[in-house]
């Protein structure tokens, strides 16, 4: 089985933070590769200051050259929109791979607002990414009144392809400020400057043009 990690946001822009997180859960869960999956939309985020799909889709490829992190807008393809819809899309076409999610500590803290949430957590392992300043309120989040009994010692993360669901774990990396909010207060701009050399072509699913495996 390949050993994927699936982190899904708006990328809204993708930053060095995702990239972060996504080299040390490749090192820390035994991963193969990771799937960034760009949203068509977040039904949890308002749409104000949420720039196209194309260009967010292009600043995460900026984002995750260099590493074995693969960037798709299979969700659009998929016409999913929300998570459990898309894990679901995922298995069945992809039955060679063993898929967990990650997600950071600020993501854990709304679980409860997602759709499904616990059917989601029967579906895959989650391993949640600590980020400075919400690893409290991550573990006294609403949906850890459940999934609390479920956590497994981090000791065991690399073995996630074994567990039994529902399973969650905390692994926690040197903190990096670093945010898509903070940036777009930066920044109001940013996507502009990714307009001139975009090709709308280029907003392909990278992911579906594989085989089976």
């Amino acid at each position: 089985m390949t050993r994927t990690g699936l982190l899904g946001g708006s990328f809204n822009p993708a930053h060095r933070g995702h990239r972060r997180i996504s080299a040390f859960a490749l090192a820390a869960l035994a991963l193969d590769d990771v799937w960034w999956l760009v949203s068509p939309g977040n039904p949890l985020k308002p749409k104000k200051d949420m720039a196209p799909l194309a260009l967010r889709f292009a600043s995460a490829r900026h984002a995750a050259r260099r590493l074995p992190i693969r960037v798709t807008a299979i969700e659009q393809a998929m016409g999913t929109r929300y998570t459990i819809d898309t894990l679901r899309s995922l298995r069945r076409r992809y039955p060679r791979r063993a898929f967990i999610w990650l997600m950071g500590a600020d993501n854990l803290s709304e679980f409860h607002k997602w759709k499904d949430w616990r059917k989601i957590a029967a579906q895959v392992p989650i391993a949640v990414i600590a980020r400075p300043g919400y690893d409290g309120a991550a573990r006294a989040a609403p949906a850890m009144g459940w999934l609390r009994r479920f956590v497994r010692p981090v000791a065991e993360a690399r073995h996630w392809t074994k567990w039994r669901m529902p399973a969650l774990v905390f692994v926690t990396l040197p903190p990096d400020p670093t945010s898509a909010t903070g940036i777009r207060a930066a920044d109001p701009n940013w996507h502009r400057r990714l307009t001139r050399s975009f090709n709308p072509q280029a907003l392909r699913d990278d992911v579906t043009r594989q085989p089976m495996t």
